[in-house]
């Protein structure tokens, strides 16, 4: 009966400073809901990580590096003040529903940020994938990143403003006009990524050349509005997906799907140097040229071909062919094409069409420097000169000559 007055007393205590026991019931709570966050993480949350590691199908990297159930973990003090705030005595109406707002809006945050980690979890996982390279799917999540963004939001602002949300979105509808405005790239690199993924334009990896954009290297990244492209200088070119079907771009891939790659290079000779063979020149030349290729060993087909149409330069352009359809680096199942181009000022171009078998930059470029330098020293074997611009030291060595030639006649 003494306990019972005793306690009567303290609640009568008590009511006389009712911001004493607002204070320690919101004290309580808060110390509930701290208790409920650590039960939560340290017990349900490290028990389900356990369980989850014992899975052979889940990848422990990845679940120590992105944690969706941490995140959820986060609702559940929210959820205690938003249901207890409400047993608080002497809190005002307008506090409780606020506080009660905050823990809503909280929850949303959380859920949508708990969406988005998934998402994460689930490119990376994809990205693991062979098959990843040629279908990207970044652009994608990050759309649905944005839509469950949205939707967050919009959850948000109806519970401020107490209104239903798809009454607030009927509301929105008059604001469609500002919306599309808004949204605009959005919803350009949106069609833009549908159309690259769907014709497969561009995958990461490619080598892509944009000469507007000053774009030339290795696709590195894609996303729903930009692509990035490492240039081989080690800059970075952020293109706009829509960039890539409003305007033209050369994707390499090809040359490396087919595994080599077109060696386009010409040497110009002077066409003072291009002269008939006779049947002496002719039968010391030819032994560059392979057997069946020889005419001067057969009388009759020799007097037909006549020699006075056979050239140095022409025989050389038939051990060109000959040179690269032996050559060990070329791609002999391509087009190997030898012929001289228009004749310009400074002699007569001859042009070698062909493919190196290989895709690799260095070896590539050591191809072609071994071809050029081969064909410009057996020119020489040919009686051909490969034209070069007059130096200084070309100028002086003539005048000299003409010098000494002058003194010689004037003695």
């Amino acid at each position: 009966m003494k306990d019972l007055d005793f306690m009567a007393s303290i609640k009568d205590w008590a009511d006389q400073f009712p911001w004493l026991e607002m204070a320690t019931s919101l004290s309580i709570l808060i110390c509930v809901a701290v208790l409920a966050n650590f039960i939560a993480k340290q017990v349900v949350v490290r028990g389900i990580r356990a369980l989850l590691k014992k899975m052979p199908f889940i990848n422990n990297d990845i679940a120590s590096q992105y944690s969706v159930i941490q995140l959820i973990s986060n609702v559940v003090p929210a959820v205690v003040i938003l249901n207890g705030i409400k047993t608080v005595p002497y809190l005002s109406t307008g506090s409780v529903t606020f506080i009660q707002m905050l823990a809503q809006s909280f929850i949303f945050i959380t859920i949508a940020r708990a969406i988005s980690e998934f998402l994460n979890i689930f490119h990376v996982v994809y990205q693991s994938k062979p098959s990843s390279k040629n279908k990207p799917i970044k652009g994608y999540l990050q759309l649905i990143k944005l839509i469950v963004s949205i939707i967050c939001g919009l959850l948000i602002l109806a519970t401020f403003l107490k209104k239903d949300i798809f009454t607030l979105l009927a509301g929105f509808g008059a604001m469609a006009a500002v919306l599309m405005l808004v949204f605009q790239n959005t919803i350009l690199s949106l069609v833009a990524s549908v159309q690259i993924s769907s014709y497969d334009m561009v995958r990461i990896g490619d080598w892509i050349e944009m000469p507007t954009l000053n774009a030339n290297g290795d696709v590195i990244d894609m996303s729903l509005h930009t692509i990035t492209v490492q240039n081989f200088d080690k800059t970075l070119t952020t293109i706009p997906t829509n960039k890539l079907v409003t305007d033209s771009f050369k994707n390499w891939r090809g040359m490396r799907e087919v595994g080599c790659r077109r060696i386009l290079r010409s040497v110009i000779v002077d066409q003072n140097t291009i002269g008939f063979l006779a049947k002496p020149k002719l039968q010391e030349l030819e032994k560059y040229l392979p057997e069946d290729q020889r005419i001067s060993q057969d009388p009759a087909q020799f007097d037909t071909t006549n020699p006075y149409r056979l050239t140095n330069y022409g025989l050389f352009r038939k051990y060109v062919v000959a040179y690269l359809k032996n050559h060990p680096n070329i791609a002999h199942n391509q087009t190997t094409i030898v012929r001289h181009a228009q004749p310009t000022a400074e002699g007569l171009p001859l042009e070698l069409y062909c493919y190196a078998a290989t895709t690799v930059w260095v070896d590539y470029e050591n191809i072609q420097c071994e071809i050029i330098e081969h064909l410009i020293a057996m020119s020489n074997k040919f009686d051909l000169k490969i034209y070069q611009s007059a130096s200084a030291d070309d100028i002086r060595h003539a005048v000299q000559q003409a010098g000494l030639q002058n003194q010689h006649d004037y003695v």
